[in-house]
């Protein structure tokens, strides 16, 4: 950040020029010692990150009732495995399933981006459509 080597750093220290306080092995230097330094010049590298893009995230359950074993496995097949075959860059979608024998009923809970959850949630209705 400064340019300088260690030793001349350390010296710094030592003299008195630059104040730190000694932690273990390592010296905390404050913002404002090291500016006075060298003349202001470190307030540029330390210039505010620009802000993080808003995230929005959708969280939708799904209820499926009267619906049997082999149904739900299909089901789940294809929920886990369009949610786990989209493109590395996509955003994250996490998907889960649970069953109930007694009820004969499947919820599956989907979170991810808008777009990501609206189609799982169109291919699970496109699969209880034709399926079942």
């Amino acid at each position: 950040m400064l340019g300088l080597h260690v030793r001349t750093v350390r010296g710094y220290v030592r003299d008195g020029r630059l104040p730190a306080v000694r932690i273990g092995k390592q010296y905390r230097i404050a913002a404002e010692d090291v500016d006075a330094l060298t003349g202001g010049r470190t307030a540029a590298v330390r210039a505010p990150s620009p802000a993080a893009a808003p995230r929005v995230e959708v969280s939708a359950i799904v209820q499926i009732d009267g619906v049997e074993r082999p149904a739900v496995d299909r089901l789940t097949t294809l929920v886990t495995g369009a949610a786990a075959g989209r493109p590395g860059d996509s955003a994250r979608l996490h998907v889960q399933t649970v069953y109930d024998p007694r009820r004969n009923s499947l919820k599956i809970v989907a979170i991810g981006s808008p777009a990501d959850t609206a189609a799982l949630v169109g291919l699970v209705g496109s699969f209880t459509e034709s399926e079942l």
